[in-house]
């Protein structure tokens, strides 16, 4: 080997991790006295590092993924409404209509103008309280289980990218289960407008807040309505089988690291190749993913209604009673007794309705304005779930020496 040969990346963790306490001692010894001036026996950081060193990796991986996942939903809510609207625009138009599609939303800064008209500040954040809700349980059940199932399936198989990746689908599986019915009422609520907006564009149901919706849509829809768009959904896997493999892959080629991994210079991040490993893995695997999106707004947006014997105004829309909404809601039955079906059934059935009505661009509504908030939303929430995982490992690495100097 030569001679010139580059230095391996940095160990993640100690060189002496295994080493007898008399090594360990010594090599201390050897590197200089450590600073230990904010790491006293009796100061509350030392008290600290002695708790975190005794926690398993489990709970500290889904505290760190939720703290990520708020992060991001914080400063990317607007861009997310913003791309809810144009993905939700068409879906609401009545049945009957045969004349050209009236386009309200038009891009990025065009939708936001529309909102901000209409709405307000209030309506740029709209969907922020599910949407907190819902990233703390998704990222915390998606990073513990992504983290626990890797290193799994890397003690028992030798090809690390397809270890990742069932990691990655098997996380994503678990997570969108349990969060499903969050992410259908943050998806209704963004997808609400005022009272200004015109009638072929708007939803047949009013929400106060998140808990306004959940009751009403228990009551009005059942417990199904709220696994409406599982399915796609559920092919949204492949968005995270992309992804993360791909994330991790990239931060390795670029700071010698795996996810969640610092090296033993604790200062040292690797910024600048974490967020390029995160943007080119996001743009990527959204590019390659985005028409499931929006098959899942469509029938997260569509209401669900169980039939009843009224003949009057038999559309695909409606729910609410009043001059302002002249439609029925999906399921009742119509004068010859046929009920009305809903307007997307499956994801099949959903993917003809797009194409015939509105062509095949439909399936990429709001695209560019996903890219818009869906990489600043994945650079926040990886730079945050790192950062958390280095302080993580300093407080590890110092309540262990506290623990091996007593």
């Amino acid at each position: 080997m030569s001679s010139n040969a580059p230095e391996p990346p940095s160990p993640t963790t100690s060189p002496d991790q295994y080493a007898p306490a008399p090594v360990k001692r010594q090599l201390r010894d050897m590197a200089g006295p450590p600073d230990t001036s904010n790491w006293s026996s009796s100061s509350p950081l030392a008290s600290l590092a002695l708790k975190v060193a005794q926690l398993p990796d489990g709970p500290i991986n889904a505290l760190c993924g939720a703290s990520a996942g708020v992060a991001s939903g914080i400063v990317t809510c607007p861009l997310d409404v913003i791309k809810t609207r144009l993905q939700a625009q068409g879906s609401f138009r009545p049945r009957k209509y045969t004349g050209p599609t009236r386009a309200v939303y038009k891009g990025l800064t065009g939708t936001a103008r529309v909102i901000w008209r209409e709405d307000g500040v209030r309506g740029l954040y709209r969907g922020l309280g599910p949407m907190l809700l819902g990233y703390i349980p998704t990222w915390a059940v998606y990073m513990s289980t992504y983290e626990s199932t890797k290193e799994f399936l890397n003690q028992r198989m030798e090809n690390k990218w397809l270890a990742r990746t069932l990691a990655s689908v098997a996380a994503g599986g678990c997570s969108t289960l349990v969060t499903n019915p969050i992410w259908v009422v943050k998806t209704r609520l963004m997808s609400q407008v005022s009272a200004r907006a015109s009638d072929d564009h708007r939803p047949p149901w009013h929400y106060k807040n998140t808990f306004d919706a959940f009751r009403k849509m228990y009551a009005k829809e059942g417990v199904a309505s709220f696994y409406s768009g599982l399915s796609p959904a559920l092919l949204g896997l492949t968005h995270v089988a992309i992804q993360f493999p791909l994330y991790e892959f990239l931060k390795m080629k670029f700071t010698g690291l795996e996810m969640g991994k610092t090296d033993a210079n604790m200062e040292n991040m690797h910024w600048f190749g974490i967020a390029s490993a995160t943007v080119l893995s996001k743009i990527v695997a959204t590019s390659a993913t985005y028409p499931h999106e929006v098959l899942r707004t469509r029938l997260q947006t569509q209401q669900r209604s169980l039939p009843t014997q009224s003949h009057d105004h038999v559309s695909f829309r409606g729910g609410q009673s009043g001059t302002e909404y002249q439609t029925r809601p999906p399921g009742t039955s119509s004068s010859d007794g046929m009920v009305n079906l809903p307007r997307y059934r499956g994801v099949v059935r959903t993917c003809a309705v797009i194409l015939h009505e509105e062509g095949w661009r439909a399936f990429y509504n709001g695209m560019g304005t996903n890219m818009v908030r869906a990489v600043p939303a994945a650079v926040t929430t990886m730079m945050t779930f790192e950062s958390l995982k280095m302080v993580h490992q300093k407080l590890k690495n110092e309540g262990r020496r506290l623990r091996d100097e007593e």
